[in-house]
């Protein structure tokens, strides 16, 4: 029953990928004791189980991608507590900012024709 409870990953790049998606969940959410209680376990997480996984397997690009993510999750920690604004958040193991993709202004002209299909003009 206890099992049940807690995620079990497969292997470090599932463990990686799980550990980012909470990452990005809190990642613009207001400081508190207990967020940065919970960063901190996570960040011990993937220096104690994640990293030494990945080495005994041989996982050479898992333990890069692990490092990358540690010292983007560090620099979030400093970033935060000096009163900075994280402008950005994790995919693939890395920061990417916020402004880093290209946005594209769509606008929908709806024609004379029957149903849901219209014309998008970029």
């Amino acid at each position: 029953m206890t099992d049940d409870r807690y995620y079990q990953p497969k292997d470090a790049k599932d463990a990686l990928r799980y550990i980012e998606e909470l990452f990005n969940q809190y990642v613009q959410a207001p400081l508190t004791v207990e967020l940065v209680a919970y960063h901190q376990k996570l960040v011990k997480q993937i220096q104690e189980d994640v990293i030494p996984t990945a080495e005994r397997d041989g996982q050479t690009t898992q333990v890069e991608n692990a490092k990358q993510m540690l010292s983007t999750m560090q620099s979030w920690l400093r970033i935060r507590m000096s009163g900075q604004p994280f402008a950005g958040k994790m995919r693939h193991f890395k920061f990417e900012a916020d402004n880093a993709k290209p946005k594209f202004k769509r606008k929908v002209l709806k024609g004379r024709r029957s149903g849901g299909h219209r014309s998008v003009c970029h």
